[in-house]
C-alpha cells in the first residue's frame, strides 16, 4: 500500500514537471515567434503581377513597390507570372511560404471570376489567400460607334429594345471581365446583344471605330483617346460615381441602369497564413502609399480609382463579388473551361 502511495505520489510530480516543461517551450516559443515578426522584412519581398510588363497593372505594382521598398527599409521586386487567365500566377501564390515575402496582385479577375469560369482552379480565392488591401479600380466606358442612332443610354437601350439581337459589343475575351460588363448590362436593362469576341482589345476597338461592331465596354486608358478623336462616343462610365477625369460622363446607374457597376478592380494578398501583424503593417503602409497626393497624380488621369482600406474591406469585397459575377456568367450561359 506504501508503495503505490509513493508511486502515485511520483507519477504526480512527474506530471506537473512534465506540465510545466511544456508550458516553458510553448512560452519560449512566443518570443521567438514575435521576434521573427518584428524583425520583418530582413531580406527582399517578392510581388507576384499576373500580367506581362507594361500593363496598368504592372505599371501600377512597380510604382507600388517603389515606395513601398522606401518605407519598409527592404527591396521590392516584380515578378511577372502572365498566363492562364491570372491562374499561374495566383497559384504561385498560393503555394508558397506564408512568411510575409510574397505577395500577390490579385484582381477580379483572378478572386472572383475565375471561380465560376474555371472547371478545376488549383486555388480557392477566399481560403487560401489572406487580403491586405485593395489597392486601385479601374472603370469602363461604354463606348458607341458615332454612326449608331443613340445619344445617350437610354435612346440606346430603347434602340437594342427595337431591334433584338442587331446590335453587337465586342469583348477580349469569352468569359472575360469586358464581356462579363456588357452581359450585365444586358441583364439589367433587359436588352439582346450579339457578342463579338476578339483576342486584344487593339483589334476590338478598332472594329467597333470601323462600325463592325457596334459598342464595347472598355477601360478609359484605351477607349478616351478615341473618343477625344472623335472616332468613339462616351456615353457612361461603369463605376458607381463619374471619375474626377470626365466628369461629363454619366455613371450607367444615373443613364438608365439603376444600380449597375462593374469595375475592374485590383488588390494585394499574402499566401494564407501570414502573420496578422505583417498583414496589418502592409496594409497601413500599402493605404497611405495609394491614397498619397503623388499616386493620384500620377494615375488620376488614367481613370484609376484608387483605393486603400483595411484587409477585413477587402476580404468583404472579395466574396459578395464571387457571387456576382458567378451569376452574369450563369447567365450568360458561359460553360466553365
Amino acid at each position: 500500500m506504501k508503495h503505490m502511495t509513493v508511486t502515485s505520489t511520483r507519477r504526480r510530480v512527474l506530471g506537473q514537471c512534465v506540465g510545466l516543461a511544456s508550458s516553458g517551450l510553448v512560452l519560449a516559443g512566443l518570443p521567438r515567434a514575435n521576434a521573427q515578426t518584428s524583425a520583418w522584412p530582413s531580406r527582399p519581398i517578392r510581388i507576384i503581377v499576373p500580367y506581362p510588363p507594361g500593363g496598368v497593372g504592372d505599371t501600377f505594382t512597380r510604382s507600388l513597390a517603389q515606395q513601398l521598398s522606401e518605407r519598409l527599409g527592404q527591396a521590392v521586386l516584380i515578378d511577372n507570372k502572365p498566363g492562364a487567365s491570372q491562374i499561374i500566377g495566383a497559384e504561385a501564390a498560393a503555394k508558397a511560404a506564408p512568411d510575409g515575402y510574397t505577395l500577390f496582385l490579385g484582381s477580379v479577375t483572378s478572386l472572383a471570376i475565375n471561380v465560376r469560369s474555371m472547371k478545376r482552379l488549383p486555388y480557392d480565392p477566399v481560403k487560401d489567400f489572406a487580403p491586405i488591401a485593395m489597392c486601385f479600380g479601374t472603370p469602363m466606358y461604354l463606348v458607341i460607334n458615332p454612326s449608331v442612332p443613340a445619344r445617350n443610354v437610354s435612346e440606346l437601350i430603347a434602340l437594342a429594345k427595337a431591334r433584338p439581337g442587331q446590335l453587337s459589343f465586342a469583348s477580349i475575351g469569352q468569359g472575360g471581365s469586358l464581356h462579363l460588363a456588357g452581359e450585365l448590362f444586358k441583364s439589367m436593362a433587359g436588352v439582346d446583344l450579339t457578342h463579338v469576341a476578339y483576342k486584344g482589345s487593339a483589334p476590338a476597338l478598332a472594329d467597333v471605330i470601323s462600325g463592325q461592331v457596334n459598342m464595347i465596354f472598355d477601360p478609359g486608358v484605351s477607349s478616351l483617346p478615341h473618343v477625344k478623336t472623335g472616332k468613339l462616343k462616351a456615353l457612361a462610365i461603369t463605376s458607381s460615381r463619374r471619375s474626377d477625369s470626365t466628369p461629363d460622363i454619366p455613371t450607367l446607374s444615373e443613364a438608365g441602369v439603376p444600380g449597375y457597376e462593374a469595375l475592374l478592380w485590383f488588390g494585394l494578398v499574402a499566401p494564407a497564413g501570414t502573420p496578422v501583424a505583417i498583414v496589418n503593417r502592409l496594409s497601413a503602409e500599402v493605404t497611405q502609399i495609394v491614397r498619397s497626393a503623388a499616386m493620384r497624380e500620377r494615375f488620376t488621369p488614367f481613370s484609376l480609382e484608387l483605393a486603400g482600406g483595411t484587409p477585413e474591406e477587402f476580404a468583404a469585397t472579395i466574396r459578395s463579388e464571387i457571387p456576382k459575377w458567378g451569376k452574369v456568367l450563369q447567365d450568360a450561359k458561359v460553360e466553365p473551361e
